[in-house]
């Protein structure tokens, strides 16, 4: 049965300028339910991740400043979000989120979190939305329990997986691979094990196409046991942040073949949303809507 990490708190209420992009994470499971794609039976509802185990990526020094409430005012403006209690404990439902689907991919093929993909948090600081680090901390539980020794993180965010290629520089058990507008943020990018860069305006051919290359290149190449796919849909052309020309449809191609080659070559996958920032809000939850539709057709 497909499982969903969810839970009330990752709507998480925040000031007037940051409600627009939490709606998704209500909306999602609702239309999900209402079309009758899942029932509320495929949502699981994540309790906090320890401090242990948020330790396995993060650096103790960054974790307590976290817990004490004690970012400076620079590293407070650097995560974009105003700092408080609520959103720690939001951030840590969240990556205890990532770890549980992921533990569920291993038995059923394929899970998903409603929320994650925080891709631009590094070991001792957050950035761009992303405090703590969900696709790292759950890879790095699946490395230390040694229920895997290859992973692949697939990162589709039009936004380069910064904080994910730094986590992991010096980590040959986990190759990083993402696929990015090259103009975008972040404006210093760091080095994955591979990055593709893509042009302003790309489309649904030529997106698709390299991505069909790479995603079987790595297979043949990489070899993984399981697969993090960061599934942002701030490709689409109508994304405030995106700059490239993804129809809705072309993301929903993008996510088909990132399943079948998983599928195809029996390797577990565990799915984050990422961002969407689509000036409307159908757009995003269609968008974000369309990779739960796929994995329950594809899997179960």
């Amino acid at each position: 049965m497909l499982q969903i990490a969810w839970s009330p708190v990752y709507a998480h209420p925040l000031p007037e300028g940051h409600r627009f992009p939490m709606a998704k994470y209500n909306l999602i499971p609702e239309q999900l339910i209402y079309e009758g794609t899942i029932s509320s039976s495929n949502l699981f509802v994540p309790h906090p991740a320890t401090f242990d185990t948020l330790a396995l990526t993060h650096d103790k020094t960054y974790l307590n400043k976290l817990r004490k409430g004690l970012l400076t005012d620079s590293e407070i403006r650097k995560t974009g979000f105003p700092f408080s209690e609520a959103l720690v404990h939001r951030e840590k439902v969240i990556m205890q989120g990532t770890v549980q689907a992921a533990q569920f991919a291993l038995k059923e093929g394929v899970s998903l979190n409603i929320a994650g993909g925080t891709h631009h948090a590094f070991a001792d600081r957050g950035e761009g939305f992303c405090l703590l680090n969900d696709i790292a901390i759950a890879a790095n539980v699946l490395l230390h329990q040694q229920q895997v020794s290859k992973i692949l993180v697939v990162d589709l965010d039009v936004h380069q997986g910064n904080g994910t290629a730094a986590l992991f520089q010096h980590e040959p058990r986990v190759f990083t691979f993402s696929m990015h507008g090259k103009k975008n943020y972040p404006f210093h990018k760091e080095t994955s094990d591979l990055d593709v860069e893509l042009e302003d305006g790309t489309s649904d051919a030529e997106y698709l196409s390299l991505l069909d290359y790479h995603l079987k290149w790595l297979m043949d190449n990489v070899q993984p046991e399981f697969v993090f796919f960061q599934s942002g849909v701030d490709i689409i052309a109508s994304d405030k942040l995106g700059k490239l020309s993804v129809s809705i449809e072309g993301c929903r191609q993008r996510d088909k073949l990132v399943f079948e080659v998983c599928r195809n070559n029996r390797v577990p996958v565990c799915a984050s949303m990422g961002g969407g920032y689509s000036y409307r809000l159908s757009d995003i939850v269609e968008a974000h809507s369309n990779t739960f539709r796929l994995a329950q057709e594809l899997f179960f």
